[in-house]
This record gives C-alpha cells, sequence and structure tokens, in this order.
C-alpha cells in the first residue's frame, strides 16, 4: 500500500476514534413524555327534585359567578314560604298579647276603685277615732266601738285587694311559663321561614364560578331530581395535563416541580408545576399520543399550569412535556 492511503487510512481511524469519544461524553437528551390536557368539570345540579321550567345558558357560551343557569318551578315553594311568613305573624301576636297588660278601660276601673276603697278607709279611721274619744264618757258603747274597729280592718284590707288587682293588671297577661313558651314558637316559626326561603332560592341556580359553559344536560320540561346534573362548566383553572412517564424516568419527576409543555395551538411553552404522581404503575394506554413505546409499564403524572395559560388547552389535545429547561 502507498504512502498516501495509510495516511488518509490513519486519519478517518482517528477521526472515528474523537468522534467515539465525543459521542460517550456529550450530554445526554432530556427526556420526552407523551400526554393530553384532561379537566374537572363543575357539573351544576339542582338541590331538590323539580320541573325545569327555564334554562337560560347555551353550551360553548362564558358565564361568571353569580351568572343565572336554569330554573325550577318554584309555586309549591312559594306558596309555603307565605304560609310561613303568616305563621310567624300569628306567633308574634300571640305572644304580644301575653306580654301586653290589661286593657286601658280595665285599668282606669280598677284605679277608680282603688281610690274608692282608700275613701272608705279614712271614713272608717275617722269613725274609728271618734268612738275611742267618746268610750270615756258612755256616750258610745263598747259594741259600737268593736264594729267602727271591724269596719277599719275590712277598708284597709279591701285596699290591699285594689292594689294587688291593679298591679296584676298593669302586668303581662300571661305567666311567665306561659311567655317563654310561645317565645320558642315564635323561634320555631322563624326558623321555619328562613328554611322556606332558602328552598325557594334554590329553584333559581346561579353560576358558582368563572367558567365555559360545556354541555346542557337537560331542558325547560323535563322533571330534573335532585343531585342531577343540568348544565356542565368548565372553569380555566380546572384544566390540567396529564402524561405517562417511564419507570426508568420516574426517579426525576417529583411533587412540586415544574415541566414545561408543547402543544401545537401554544404559542410558546408553558410551565406547569405537578400535583400528582401515580403510586401505582399501569401499562401505557392507547390513548397517549407517541410515536413510539419505549416502555409497556409508565406511571400517571398530573401538571397544572397557569390558570391565564390552561386556558389554551381543550381536554383531550395532545401534548408533549419535558423537564424544565428541556428543548422540544
Amino acid at each position: 500500500m502507498s504512502r498516501r492511503f495509510l495516511i488518509i487510512l490513519g486519519v478517518l481511524i482517528g477521526s472515528a476514534m474523537a468522534g467515539g469519544v465525543w459521542w460517550s461524553w456529550r450530554a445526554p437528551e432530556r427526556a420526552t413524555w407523551q400526554g393530553y390536557a384532561e379537566a374537572d368539570y363543575v357539573k351544576v345540579a339542582p338541590t331538590q327534585q323539580g320541573l325545569l321550567t327555564a334554562v337560560t345558558v347555551a353550551r360553548g357560551s362564558r358565564v361568571e359567578v353569580g351568572t343565572p343557569l336554569f330554573v325550577q318551578d318554584e309555586g309549591a315553594d312559594r306558596a309555603a314560604r307565605d304560609q310561613a311568613a303568616r305563621q310567624l305573624q300569628q306567633a308574634r301576636d300571640q305572644l304580644a298579647n301575653l306580654e301586653a297588660a290589661a286593657k286601658p278601660t280595665e285599668i282606669e276601673q280598677a284605679e277608680a276603685n282603688l281610690a274608692d276603697a282608700q275613701a272608705t278607709v279614712q271614713r272608717a279611721k275617722f269613725d274609728l277615732d271618734r268612738a275611742e274619744a267618746l268610750i270615756q264618757s258612755g256616750a258610745v258603747t263598747s259594741q259600737t266601738l268593736d264594729q267602727r274597729r271591724a269596719d277599719f280592718r275590712s277598708a284597709t284590707a279591701k285596699v290591699s285587694a285594689m292594689q294587688a288587682m291593679l298591679t296584676q293588671m298593669r302586668a303581662p297577661t300571661g305567666r311567665q311559663g306561659e311567655i317563654q313558651a310561645q317565645q320558642a314558637a315564635v323561634d320555631a316559626a322563624k326558623a321555619a321561614l328562613a328554611m322556606a326561603d332558602w328552598r325557594l332560592s334554590q329553584r333559581r341556580v346561579a353560576s358558582p364560578v368563572d367558567a365555559r359553559v360545556v354541555d346542557v344536560l337537560a331542558r325547560p320540561g323535563e322533571t330534573v331530581a335532585a343531585g342531577t346534573p343540568v348544565v356542565s362548566l368548565l372553569p380555566p383553572s380546572n384544566i390540567f395535563v396529564r402524561f405517562f412517564v417511564p419507570e426508568a424516568d420516574l426517579a426525576r419527576v417529583h411533587t412540586g416541580d415544574t415541566v414545561v409543555i408543547h402543544c401545537d395551538r401554544c404559542h410558546r411553552d408553558i410551565t406547569a408545576t405537578i400535583s400528582f404522581v401515580s403510586p401505582q404503575a399501569e401499562y401505557t394506554p392507547p390513548v397517549i399520543y407517541s410515536e413510539e413505546s419505549r416502555a409497556k409499564l409508565v406511571y400517571l403524572v398530573e401538571a397544572r399550569p397557569p390558570a391565564a395559560q390552561a386556558a389554551l388547552f381543550n381536554p383531550g389535545q395532545p401534548v408533549t412535556v419535558q423537564p424544565s429547561g428541556a428543548k422540544p
């Protein structure tokens, strides 16, 4: 062989060896995991069974907190509320009657009777004093003196009775036990009215969150059972990403770590935080969008992007996930 051929062969062998060394020492590529967008839907349902009379939103519309969603027939609940309000008023009237004093005319009559009894006492006292003064001269007999004393005691007793009667008329007509029992009846009527108001308010259901209406599951004219969803909502903050990590890469995935999400609609990479790592392995599901499967056993991982960016994803949309700093 010529010397030139040997030189060229040596150069080629050296280049191959150098390339092998570079290949063995170059930085390994970052892992890439396949997954898809998923969501936790908010399914709004009535708290009680009833006839659906109106649905005020449509599929695909956006709603804010407090936006009316649907209405149930409220005729029976409105009547129950009116009945509870009247029963409360009746209980209050009865309590006021027990706590009130006697009629003003009855009190005036009792005051007049007391004044008359007090005047009788004064006259009886005057007669008694005069009889005691005349008994020494014999102008009044002992029998007459005894009678004057009895008249004075009788008049004094009548004054005490009239004073007690006037005090009773000025006091509440009911006894303390009756008043307490009626107060409890008023409190029970208040609770019944509050319950009736709540049941009536539940017939008109509003959105609990800012969201997009994903589906309307019932129509006016249907009788909907309590807890049966009528409207399905999707808040942007409830959108997350599920991806599957092979067992070999599981050690580099932890709750709280950040990952980078790539998707067809994303104008830039989106950073998400891992919120869940499944403790159990599963076989590679056929729904993940991977060009090749390098492992049959994978672990389900969930990551949640910021709420402002989560709206870029649609549930079921395929995505590619890499550790932070990786290139697509």
